[in-house]
C-alpha cells in the first residue's frame, strides 16, 4: 500500500512504527498487547503511549484497551485498514452482532444516499462511539431474536454478518427511526420488492411476535401491492385490537385505518409517492 510519509513527520520513531507495522498487517485496530510487542514497552507504559496516541489524534479509543487508527487519507486507502463494517466486526470480539437497520439497507441497495451511521444489533448494551467521522450504534436485541443473518464480503478477505434482505426490512419496521425514517424503509423495501420473498418476510415478522411490525408490514404490501389477498388476510388474523403509528418517529396524528389499526401520520400518498422517486 502506497502511504503519504508527511504524517509520519509528526511521529516519534516509536508511533511511526508501530502505524507502519499495523498498515503492513492490514489492521485497523489494535490493543494494548499489540503496542507491548511491536513497540516492546511494560503494559503501564504501553497504556500510557496508547492515551498519547489518542491525544495527538494518531487513533481513537473504542472502548477500554481497543484503539483504531485514524486514516490519514478517507479516498481508497479507506478500504485498506479503515473499513467501517470490518471495525465494527472487530469491536465486537467474537461475540454476537449483525449489521443492521440503515447500514443492512444500504449493504442491500435499499438506499439512494450514503450514510454516516454504522449499526450493529447484538444481545449485549454497548456504547455508542464515533471514528473517522462515522457514527457507531449498537441497537440490542434479545438472542432469540437473531434469526436471518447471513455474511457478507465487507472487502477482499473480510467477511462480516448482516441481516438478510427479509430481515432488514422487519427490523426497519420494528424500528424506522434507525432507517431515517417509515418512508425510507418503504423506498428500500419498494426498490427490492423484484427480489423480496413475501412469506419469508410474514413468517420473520410472526416469529419475531412484534404487533407494530405485522400491522406496518401489511400496509405496505397492501399500498404496493405486493402480496395476495390470502397473505394480507392471514397478516390480519395475526393482529389485536391495538392501534399503533404508522412511524413512530413522528407525531400521533392522521386518520386510523381500522383494516390495519394504524394511525396513517404518513399519508398513503405519500407511500405511494417513493415509487416515482
Amino acid at each position: 500500500m502506497h502511504m503519504n510519509n508527511a504524517p509520519f513527520k509528526t511521529l516519534g520513531p516509536q508511533a511511526a512504527n508501530l502505524v507502519a507495522q499495523l498498515h503492513e498487517g492490514g489492521r485497523a485496530t489494535f490493543g494494548l498487547d499489540e503496542i507491548r510487542k511491536i513497540i516492546g514497552l511494560a503494559p503501564a507504559s504501553a497504556r500510557s503511549f496508547a492515551r498519547k496516541l489518542v491525544d495527538r489524534g494518531v487513533a481513537t479509543r473504542v472502548r477500554p484497551g481497543l484503539f483504531v487508527l485514524v486514516p490519514y487519507e478517507l479516498g481508497t486507502e479507506r478500504n485498506y485498514v479503515g473499513n467501517p463494517l470490518v471495525l465494527a466486526r472487530e469491536v465486537m470480539s467474537g461475540e454476537d452482532y449483525y449489521l443492521s437497520h440503515g447500514t443492512a439497507m444500504e449493504i442491500h441497495g435499499m438506499v439512494t444516499q450514503p450514510r454516516l451511521v454504522v449499526t450493529v444489533t447484538t444481545p449485549k448494551q454497548r456504547r455508542s462511539f464515533t471514528a473517522w467521522g462515522m457514527q457507531f450504534r449498537f441497537i440490542y436485541c434479545r438472542h432469540w431474536h437473531q434469526f436471518g443473518l447471513i455474511d457478507h464480503w465487507a472487502i477482499k478477505q473480510e467477511k462480516v454478518r448482516v441481516s438478510d434482505l427479509e430481515r432488514t426490512v422487519i427490523d426497519g419496521l420494528k424500528q424506522p427511526g434507525y432507517c431515517g425514517g417509515l418512508t425510507e424503509v418503504a423506498k428500500g423495501l419498494w426498490i427490492r420488492s423484484r427480489e423480496l420473498d413475501v412469506p419469508k418476510l410474514v413468517n420473520y415478522a410472526e416469529r419475531l411476535g412484534v404487533g407494530a411490525v405485522l400491522r406496518r408490514l401489511g400496509f405496505l404490501l397492501e399500498t404496493y401491492e405486493l402480496a395476495s389477498p390470502d397473505i394480507l388476510e392471514r397478516i390480519q388474523r395475526m393482529l389485536t385490537s391495538t392501534s399503533t403509528r404508522l412511524d413512530p418517529t413522528l407525531p400521533a396524528e392522521g386518520r386510523h385505518l381500522r383494516r390495519w389499526r394504524l394511525q396513517l401520520n404518513v399519508t398513503p400518498e405519500e407511500i405511494k409517492a417513493v415509487v416515482r422517486t
